[in-house]
């Protein structure tokens, strides 16, 4: 017995260790994820080089601890211990991140960072030149150090796999293709029947010119009204909205253009939901898996629920007009009904993402998803990108981009190296129609509760299913967990379906 209770004993101090020691690598990310808020929001334009190698000594320390034998003599003190699920969940998370980066030579990791550093400030100027020649080469060398990595990781391996299973490691590739291919093929034939309906929804109740001051105030109306806590966060611009942060700091970044205000109330709800989810991790466990966000699935489910199922729903608009109305007089003759059918048309010329309606927006994904992976897989030359590009967009949405702006230089996730990324959004839209039917399943027609403005009852669902758990579930376990059933698309279409069904009259949905 005496026994028993030392080894137990000795069990707890090592893992106080390791939590200890895991805790540690998390400061340093989480400092060098301060360092990339602060270079794309506020930091001088110039002050690129001294921030790349700042960004690469954190990144070569944050390796050197995960990588060092301490961690991997803790690993395996821990694989063998009786350990409670939750204990055993973050090891096993540590585990998965350990071997990967062990696998990894630092200098390739310090290349990586130093050079995705160096990178943002060649794809912006690139961008505002309109000129992809400028950033072609820095592509060129991220692929290559992209294509190394993945190589170092698991040379048996699609490489384009392993560079997914960065952003999503427990649904796999497979999965990714078939929702994708699954998206594609009953999203077209819907958006060609729109395209071919006579109905003519408000698409100009927005339209006019507002100050950027103005979409500001209207920009924290909204954070307000849906609980954002800005004791643990800020609202900032940025030229690519996101959001980043911790459970005590988890910072919101919009963008105003005078002539899109919904726009920006999208991207800030859209931004929100992210924000919400990281501040919904509990404080208890900062530093530790089990204080994190599980991966970016569902990471964009929140997100695309607060967007989509809650910003572009009729009751919310019934609910927050007359506070857009308040802020710009202009609109007061708008009604809830034409404010929906503005955040709910589908674009037949849209050439941007981030501005794409809620269906053509996957179709987006699709373009980049075949662009990334074939560039990845050496079927595609980084030279060969503005035209491949400009000819998918003709194929899949009938519009064809007339500048590599508007183009292939659009998006700034290949200048951070995040190749295998852009499928998690699509992915985490489909979640999100199933989160939002499960909590509806749970706790009644959500309507009423978003025409009240009471938002609650919803993140209370979502605190509880999601949030709390941080990254103790795998993906599918943390689906099966929040809803009783396994991952599928099967709400997202249906929802999509009847939604533009009713809107666009069509007959056959």
């Amino acid at each position: 017995m005496a026994t028993d209770q030392a080894r137990s004993e000795q069990h707890e101090e090592t893992y106080e260790q390791f939590e200890e020691r895991i805790t540690r690598i998390s400061n340093v990310g989480n400092a060098a994820g301060i360092l990339r808020w602060d270079q794309e929001v506020v930091m001088p334009e110039e002050g690129t080089p001294a921030r790349a190698q700042q960004l690469s000594a954190l990144s070569s320390i944050s390796h050197e601890l995960l990588t060092a034998d301490e961690t991997g003599d803790l690993l395996e003190e821990l694989e063998s211990s009786d350990l409670g699920d939750e204990q055993r969940a973050a090891v096993r998370e540590v585990r998965r991140q350990y071997n990967r980066e062990t696998s990894v030579p630092q200098e390739l990791v310090e290349e990586i960072s130093e050079t995705t550093a160096n990178a943002h400030p060649t794809w912006k100027q690139a961008k505002e030149e309109d000129d992809f020649e400028q950033f072609a080469p820095t592509l060129e060398k991220l692929v290559e150090l992209k294509r190394e990595y993945a190589e170092h990781i698991d040379p048996d391996a699609d490489p384009y796999a392993v560079l997914f299973a960065d952003y999503e490691p427990y649904l796999d590739l497979e999965t990714a293709e078939r929702v994708l291919e699954r998206l594609r093929e009953e999203l077209v034939p819907l958006i060609d029947a729109i395209q071919d309906s006579d109905v003519d929804l408000a698409t100009d109740t927005f339209a006019g010119e507002f100050d950027d001051d103005d979409q500001e105030a209207l920009a924290r109306d909204v954070l307000d009204e849906l609980g954002y806590d800005w004791g643990r966060g800020r609202l900032d611009t940025a030229p690519h909205p996101f959001s980043s942060g911790t459970q005590f700091d988890a910072r919101v970044t919009t963008r105003f253009e005078e002539d899109d205000l919904l726009g920006s109330l999208t991207s800030t709800i859209h931004e929100f939901g992210h924000a919400n989810y990281t501040l919904g991790l509990p404080d208890e466990a900062y530093g530790t898996p089990l204080g994190d966000s599980r991966d970016l699935t569902v990471h964009e489910s929140q997100s695309r629920l607060w967007e989509n199922h809650v910003g572009r729903s009729q009751p919310f608009w019934a609910q927050f007009l007359p506070t857009v109305a308040d802020r710009f007089a202009e609109l007061e003759d708008a009604t809830p009904e034409e404010a929906y059918e503005a955040a709910n048309q589908v674009y037949d010329d849209n050439l941007i993402r981030v501005e794409a309606d809620e269906l053509t927006y996957h179709l987006h994904i699709v373009i980049r998803f075949e662009i990334e992976r074939d560039l990845i897989s050496g079927d595609l030359e980084v030279e060969d990108v503005p035209e491949v590009w400009n000819d998918k967009y003709e194929e899949y949405l009938g519009v064809r981009p007339e500048t590599d702006a508007e183009g292939c230089l659009q998006d700034i996730h290949w200048s951070h190296g995040s190749f295998g990324y852009f499928p998690t959004y699509s992915l985490g839209s489909v979640l999100a129609a199933q989160l939002y039917a499960a909590a509806e399943d749970d706790l009644g027609e959500l309507d009423d509760r978003i025409e009240a403005g009471e938002f609650d009852d919803l993140n209370g669902w979502l605190r509880e299913r999601i949030h709390q758990h941080g990254a103790r579930y795998t993906t599918p376990d943390l689906v099966e967990h929040a809803t009783g059933e396994a991952y599928t698309a099967d709400y997202f279409l249906d929802c999509v379906k009847g939604k533009y069904g009713e809107l666009y009259e069509l007959e056959e949905y």
